[in-house]
């Protein structure tokens, strides 16, 4: 054991993070990427806020959720994946916005809805900053959601809900879509083959790597100091990898997603983010799924 961490893991690493320049390149059949988002709230005639959350297929614009909530976090949308998994299988990717709780400021831009997404075996897309067109087919829905589902809005979150289980059905089954040649999306969707539950993927590590788990708090031990890496990802483990080229400096890892470094001449910095870089109109990418 070294420096309080545990031994070397004899692994290889698998699923690098990968770049996409093209939104939503590789959609070719159903099931390759899906798209979720809030669309902006509403308040319902009972004076509450109103979340809807939509979950579509990109290639046949199947609408698979659209779901009216009233608190739209991470333990909220993790109910309405898991029901579409076990009615749908899963897909290869899911691609959203920058926002919680899909995608976070801190390392990795992890939080625990991705980082449980990215052990599914699925890819996590993020669209750059500014460009809603790269899930345009959202935005396009949110319009049409807006207009036949919530103008007026329903007397309450159920009723709303109501109403959006009907206009769901209508959009899936009743309505040609002019990107689909008139066709209607129920009649281009199929389920996924990938089952849900399935095996968890395992982030892995290299063997020149030293391995410390974090704990509860988000916290792993380094030179007998607690160092915060994230909350996301409790009870995971991370890779230290020594840098060749500043002295004293190591890079945290979780699997192939870079979280940050650790200086050892100043712990007391913590966990340094690296600098992120993206092209105009970039889609960031992540996976563990092996290819």
């Amino acid at each position: 054991m070294r420096r309080g961490l545990t031994t070397k893991r004899q692994r290889r690493r698998r699923g690098a993070a990968v770049g996409v320049t093209a939104p939503f390149s590789g959609c070719e059949s159903p099931n390759d990427i899906w798209c979720i988002d809030f669309k902006g709230w509403f308040v319902t005639a009972d004076g509450v806020r109103c979340y809807p959350l939509t979950l579509i297929d990109a290639f046949s614009r199947f609408l698979l959720r659209c779901e009216a909530l009233i608190d739209p976090d991470g333990r909220q949308v993790r109910r309405i994946l898991e029901s579409a998994f076990q009615e749908f299988g899963l897909p290869r990717a899911i691609r959203s916005d920058g926002g919680p709780p899909f995608a976070s400021t801190g390392p990795g831009r992890l939080t625990e809805l991705s980082v449980w997404l990215l052990r599914l075996g699925i890819r996590i897309e993020i669209i750059a900053p500014g460009k809603p067109q790269q899930n345009g087919r959202l935005e396009r829905l949110h319009r049409t959601l807006e207009e036949d589902a919530a103008s007026p809005p329903a007397s309450n979150c159920a009723a709303q809900q109501r109403a959006f289980d009907i206009w769901r059905g209508e959009y899936n089954h009743e309505r040609p879509h002019e990107a689909l040649r008139m066709r209607r999306p129920g009649t281009v969707y199929v389920s996924s083959r990938r089952s849900y539950p399935c095996r968890l993927v395992e982030p892995s590590f290299e063997p020149v790597g030293l391995v410390a788990r974090v704990n509860k708090s988000g916290f792993i031990k380094w030179h007998r100091r607690n160092v915060f890496i994230s909350s996301a990802l409790k009870h995971e483990y991370v890779e230290l990898l020594e840098s060749y080229q500043v002295d004293g400096r190591w890079d945290v890892r979780w699997g192939s997603i870079l979280l940050g470094s650790l200086d050892n001449h100043r712990l007391d910095r913590g966990l340094i983010y690296p600098r992120r870089r993206r092209g105009e109109g970039e889609v960031s990418g992540m996976s563990f799924a092996e290819p």
